[in-house]
């Protein structure tokens, strides 16, 4: 199969606390500490990357559990240029399970979900967005839910991020590397 989509039972299950932690990974932790916290849950990561075309974001490390083939990628983990956690890309195919509250932001159908978040936004007395290009979006809570590609459909891959005092909304942190995920 070209695109495997994993089963949403078999899915890790995280619990996303804006501008805090996203599962095991706590917004501001090093490098070192977030291949450690990944290990214990059972992903593993080959390297730190250089990331180079996204301004303060330096760094980039891949995450895949450790069962899953060498070229899947259940999350991407990139760090400020202080080695710094900032944000957190869950796949939509093979990532965890990322729930905010009642809400499961990965693998979903991104247009049920969009009216999802809107109704979850504004019963916060919260203001809903969408991206440039269409997506789910909540800077009060620190997260954009883009596109991803499963063969013939599409499903939400989870965007989130802490970013008090370098960015100005969640579009600002998105890498250019991120962006080329379709």
């Amino acid at each position: 199969m070209v695109w495997p989509v994993v089963e949403e039972a078999e899915r890790a299950r995280w619990v996303y606390t804006p501008f805090v932690s996203v599962g095991p990974l706590r917004f501001g932790m090093g490098h070192q500490q977030a291949v450690a916290a990944m290990k214990a849950q059972g992903f593993t990561c080959p390297a730190l990357q250089t990331e180079t075309r996204s301004g303060v974001l330096t760094g980039r490390a891949d995450f895949r559990a450790t069962t899953a083939p060498g070229w899947s990628t259940a999350g991407t983990a990139y760090f400020r240029d202080s080695d710094n956690l900032a944000c957190v890309a869950v796949d939509a195919l093979c990532g965890p399970q990322v729930w905010l509250d009642t809400l499961r932001l990965v693998g979903q159908v991104p247009s049920e979900l969009i009216e999802q978040v809107f109704d979850y936004v504004t019963e916060r007395d919260m203001s809903p967005a969408l991206s440039v290009e269409g997506d789910a979006a909540s800077d009060e809570l620190g997260f954009m839910l883009r596109a991803q590609r499963a063969g013939d459909v599409l499903l939400s891959r989870a965007f989130l991020a802490k970013f008090d005092d370098w960015a100005y909304t969640v579009h600002d942190c998105v890498p250019t590397t991120e962006w080329a995920v379709r």
